[in-house]
Parts: structure tokens; sequence; C-alpha cells
């Protein structure tokens, strides 16, 4: 395991710095690491670590959601208002309905099974969208009319009403009716979540008030609150649950309405975790691609991916109807809502083990999803905030 370690974090530095050279988001050099380390190519990594990959990637996850709640303040939240909640599912949907057009003229799939397609790519991806938006909030660009909060925001919750139609979908590939009480899951879920996250944020603004301890005990307390949190999600097998990332994130939010000197502290500790955490993510996303599947995919699947993209955009575009944004500001939330990794890499090949007949044509589609739009959709990001965006003269307090 430990020389796999070393391989993970020594190459995919390496490559992630070479893409920065030329201009490429770092996250491509990565993915790229470990498409080539992982099974399907040198199969250089143990297998003990590709056995604890999906823990270690939520691991990375919670670290960058955690940073992120510590940037955001409630009070910005409360004033972009209608959009942010429509950003949670609009997107999605539309991006949904796009595929339900689509995949059944252009690859023959049934209804159901493009549903099936579409619960898999309609979400975003907040490995890709959330330190580029705590990037922003850091450089105060778009942070007067709330511009990375509101994708911040919404990309947290993206992924739990996607998850939620997936699991609806491949129910009732099995023969199971669709559920309304998954339905009403959703939004109780995220509510939930939001409670239970600023409730212990608070608690823990006041026990850090009242107990002089270190930042880095600190960090591990919420790390450790935020693993039995997900581990708490995981094993509720109750029709009704809470979302254990929203928590987690609503955890900094919280500490930081009540104790915004220690969030700005903490915020540091975190930023440096993730230095390594971001390493670990998207090479690990790279060695669960299958590069092989890659060879199967027609120009059809292309043209699916590329129109569900422009129904995405175009569910963004309605959020943003009757704000004060700019086009240049549309256009940016627009391309900043496209990359594909986590979620995709996570889901994917679900369809193919349950063994439906759509699940080689899923899995297929999944991967090139994340190889186009993970690392375009983080250059759109990179190359365009700073043209797109106006930039505050007074930046948050949130340290690099």
């Amino acid at each position: 395991m430990l020389p796999s370690i070393a391989l993970i974090l020594v190459v995919g530095m390496a490559m992630g710095w070479l893409c920065q050279k030329v201009k490429l988001p770092s996250l491509l050099g990565m993915l790229i690491t470990g498409m080539v380390l992982g099974p399907y190519v040198c199969n250089l990594l143990d297998d003990s670590i590709l056995g604890i990959s999906s823990e270690l990637r939520k691991i990375a996850l919670i670290i960058i959601l955690t940073r992120a709640g510590l940037g955001l303040d409630l009070s910005g939240l409360k004033k972009i208002g209608r959009p942010a909640i429509l950003m949670c599912f609009v997107p999605a949907s539309f991006e949904l309905l796009g595929i339900l057009l689509l995949a059944p003229r252009l690859m023959g799939m049934s209804i159901l099974e493009a549903a099936i397609l579409g619960a898999v790519l309609a979400a975003v991806s907040p490995a890709v969208v959330v330190p580029r938006m705590v990037r922003l909030m850091e450089e105060g660009y778009g942070v007067k009319k709330g511009i990375p909060q509101l994708i911040l925001a919404g990309a947290s919750v993206d992924d739990v009403y996607v998850i939620v139609l997936f699991s609806t979908f491949t129910g009732m590939m099995q023969g199971e009716g669709a559920s309304v009480l998954r339905f009403v899951n959703i939004p109780v879920s995220i509510v939930l979540g939001i409670g239970l996250g600023l409730i212990l944020g608070i608690a823990l603004a006041k026990y850090f008030e009242k107990m002089h301890i270190r930042d880095t005990t600190k960090v591990l307390i919420i790390l450790s609150i935020s693993f039995l949190l997900v581990a708490a999600e995981d094993s509720l097998a109750t029709p009704i649950t809470f979302s254990a990332l929203i928590a987690i994130m609503f955890i900094g939010i919280g500490l930081r309405k009540k104790r915004e000197s220690v969030a700005v502290r903490l915020s540091v500790k975190y930023g440096k975790l993730w230095v390594a955490a971001e390493v670990f993510l998207f090479v690990l996303v790279g060695a669960t691609v299958n590069i092989g599947y890659l060879g199967h995919v027609g120009w059809n699947a292309l043209l699916v991916i590329i129109g569900a993209l422009l129904f995405r955009m175009c569910g963004v575009f309605c959020c943003l109807l009757r704000t004060n944004f700019a086009w240049k500001e549309r256009l940016f939330t627009m391309l900043a809502y496209t990359p594909k990794a986590t979620v995709q890499a996570a889901i994917g090949g679900i369809p193919l083990s349950l063994g439906f007949a759509c699940g080689d044509t899923v899995l297929t589609v999944a991967v090139l999803a994340i190889v186009l739009t993970a690392p375009l959709g983080a250059f759109a990001i990179d190359l365009s905030y700073k043209r797109l965006l106006e930039t505050n003269t007074e930046k948050p307090k949130v340290s690099k």
C-alpha cells in the first residue's frame, strides 16, 4: 500500500504541475495519472488502496465541503434566495429531460434506460466546482452578487437530488414501483442536513469558546464528527434520511456564524489538507475510468452528452431569470455548472453490476462524460472567471 500512496502523491502532483505549466487544469494531470497507474492500464496501484478508493474520495469531499462551509456567510446565502433553491434541482432536471429526448433516438435506448443514463449524468461534480468557487470567494470575484456562493450551494445539493432519482429508476428497472417516500425524502433530507449541520456548527462554536484547544485539534474534532455523520447516513435503513454532506458543509457555516475568527483559521488548516486530498481524489477517480470502454463510444454518445449539457445550461439560465446578473455573469454560471466526475465515477458502473442490458452503454457514456467535462469544465472556469466576473475591492475573510 505504501508504494501506491507514494506513486499517487508524487506522480499525481508532478502531472498536475506539468498541466499548470501549459495553462491546463492540474486535475487533468491527476486524472491521467489515475488512468495510467490504475488497473486498466499499468495496474501499479495496490488492491488494498483501490478497495478503499470510495472512502478516500469521500474523505476528500468532506475536506473541501467543510472548507467551503467555513468560507460561506449565511446572510449571503439568504440574500441569493430563490435562484439558490432552483439551482439545486432545475439544471439536473433539464439535463435529465434532454437525455430522455435524445438517448432513445440517437442510441436506441428505452425511456427507462435513458432515465437511468440521465440520472448518472445529471449530477455536477462538487470535487471540480467547489474548490474553484472557494478560490473565487478568496479572490473576491463575483462575491458581491453571490455568484460563487450560489454555484457552491447548488453543486452541494444537486447530487442528493440526482442520486435519489437514480435509486428510484434502478428500482423500477428491477420491478419495484416508484416510491413516493423516495421523492419526499429529497427535500426532507436536505432540510434535515441543513438543520443538523447548523446545530452542530453552533454547538462547536460555543464549545471552542469555552475550551481553549489548538486549531489542529479542532480540525480533528470536526473531521471525526463528519465521518460519523457519513457513517450514520449510510447505516440508516429508514425511508426518510438526512444528507450528511450537506450537514458537513453547514457545520462550517454555523461555526462561521458564531465564531468567524476561528472559522478563518480553520479554513487555512483545511486548505493545507486539501493539497493532499485533491491529489488522492482525482487520481482515484481516474483509476476508476476504464479507457477501454472509450473504444466502444460512437459519435451518437458524444452528441447525447453535448445535447444534455446544452439542456443543463438552459436550466441554469432559467434559474437566473429575474436576477440582477449581467449576461457575462449568467454565462459564467452556465459554464461553471457543467463538470462531471465524482458521482459518475461512483454510480456509473452500478447498472452493469446489476445486470441491466443498458449497463455497458451507461458506463461507457459516464466514462466519456468524465474524460470530457471534468478537465474542460475546470478549464472553462479557470480561463473565464477574471473576464466574466467583477472583483470586489473588499474580499471575504477567507485565507489561502
